[in-house]
């Protein structure tokens, strides 16, 4: 999987399309990540300890990963990645501007 914690995404699909956040967390078996406020959905909680009158929350959701691009540190653009090997490592390369992550 190309995408990784803490990398600055775009989305460019669906309701939330244009904006950007940071990936929170990476689901890599269902091919979803989670960012932070995109893609809230509501949803309606009972009353419990934590919340004595319950009600309606609102909660991101995870978002396919074909859904977003890798926004290119050097170039501020949405990027497809490629791989470089240097020094037994591999390393994420910008395929447009060739700016390593």
């Amino acid at each position: 999987m190309k995408i990784k914690k803490g990398d600055k995404v775009i989305v460019m699909v669906g309701k939330d399309k244009g904006r950007e956040g940071t990936v929170e967390r990476v689901y890599a078996k269902r091919n979803t990540v989670l960012i932070p406020s995109i893609n809230i959905y509501k949803k309606h909680v009972k009353k419990n300890e934590k919340m004595p009158q319950g009600g309606v929350v609102d909660i991101p959701r995870p978002l396919d990963i074909a859904k977003v691009m890798v926004k290119c540190p050097k170039c501020n653009k949405p990027a497809r990645l490629g791989f470089v090997r240097k020094e037994n490592k591999k390393l994420r390369v910008c395929k447009k501007c060739k700016g390593i992550f």
